[in-house]
């Protein structure tokens, strides 16, 4: 892989994602592949699917992002051992898809990146396999051990990195915090969906916790603290990873609730079926005429949405001005992201991925 300073030239976050991404995919699937053939050998076939849950949520990629963050960081702060940055950018991966397969069985979410969930597979499995008993009570319980040796798994690689003992524990301490503010976000937005009427201060602080810390935080910081960097690196960092956080979930939730599951790999009709509250859609339910607003909230959370339901509720969403003002809020924080980073004390020619990555977020399609 060419390296950050050969890549910065070319001025293009396109080709720097791809890059990072090329090599991450590689790795995890080699990765992958050790895990599952170490866990036959030492547990046998019926642990190994459960393995085989967590490796293919792990392997089915998306734009690795959160891996890219921390190698670009590693390597932005004078990171050199790029085996290093690389099972770095793993174990964030590793982590991504733990939180993202317990996210997705609190959400009862079918698909995820073009496939079924994990929870949805291994119920297949007992399908196919006639084995007694309720077969969705059964992906959900295996799918939960899945992600707890996908999370365990990461954090055991953690500790192997060739770093000083201080910066490993270092390390491993700031991604466990960052953590910790993330599940506090999930909790929260599990609350905003049966409390009744919310307030945006706590849209916000799901967008902070939840999003902020585990997308930008947690792997802006891991690469960095790796590469040995100082706290005044980690602040400016974490002032660019709050707005960026921010307008990363707002676009996430706009593309979520209108494009089409073939852009998306998921269905939208899940934030509105979960009655997930969204910027989206407790605007729509302030600034919407009373019978629109009644009829939107009767939507949310409502597991047999019609076709007819969910294009009503677009509509609503459009029509009283929630999606003009989530689109408003996520401009904002995109200034607010390239502004921190002004005022940063890093040489401004080693930020373009990071300044390019705000300009993509802004006007991403999926």
């Amino acid at each position: 892989m060419p390296s950050l300073k050969q890549e910065l030239k070319n001025n293009d976050f396109a080709s720097m994602l791809a890059g990072y991404k090329e090599v991450i995919d590689q790795d995890i699937a080699s990765y992958s592949k050790e895990l599952e053939a170490q866990t036959y050998e030492d547990f046998g076939q019926y642990p190994l699917e459960a393995v085989k849950g967590f490796t293919s949520i792990l392997s089915r990629g998306g734009k690795r992002i959160r891996g890219a963050l921390t190698m670009y960081s590693y390597e932005l702060f004078g990171g050199t051992d790029q085996a290093v940055a690389l099972r770095a950018a793993r174990v964030v991966e590793m982590l991504q898809a733990y939180i993202l397969m317990a996210d997705d069985i609190q959400d009862r979410s079918d698909t995820r990146r073009g496939g079924p969930t994990a929870h949805k597979m291994i119920a297949n499995y007992h399908r196919d396999h006639h084995l007694s008993d309720d077969a969705e009570h059964f992906g959900e319980s295996i799918t939960i051990n899945s992600f707890l040796i996908g999370l365990h798994s990461a954090m055991s690689s953690m500790t192997t990195l060739n770093v000083s003992p201080e910066i490993c524990l270092k390390a491993i301490k700031n991604i466990n915090d960052c953590y910790v503010a993330t599940s506090h976000g999930q909790t929260l937005d599990i609350f905003n969906e049966v409390i009744g009427r919310v307030e945006e201060r706590a849209i916000d602080n799901v967008l902070v916790w939840k999003t902020a810390f585990y997308t930008f935080v947690n792997p802006l910081q891991f690469g960095a603290i790796l590469a040995g960097a100082g706290e005044e690196a980690l602040k400016a960092l974490y002032d660019y990873s709050i707005p960026a956080g921010r307008l990363f979930q707002i676009t996430d939730d706009i593309i979520g609730t209108f494009s089409e599951e073939s852009e998306m790999g998921k269905s939208p009709f899940d934030d509105i079926k979960e009655g997930k509250r969204t910027l989206l859609t407790i605007k729509a339910i302030e600034l919407a005429a009373q019978t629109d607003s009644y009829f939107l909230q009767s939507c949310l959370g409502k597991h047999d949405l019609t076709s007819a339901e969910f294009e009503r509720c677009r509509q609503i969403i459009e029509e009283s001005g929630a999606l003009a003002y989530a689109k408003q809020q996520a401009t904002e924080a995109a200034k607010k992201a390239k502004a921190a980073l002004k005022v940063a004390n890093i040489p401004e020619e080693k930020l373009v991925f990071l300044e390019q990555l705000v300009d993509y977020l802004v006007t991403r399609k999926k």
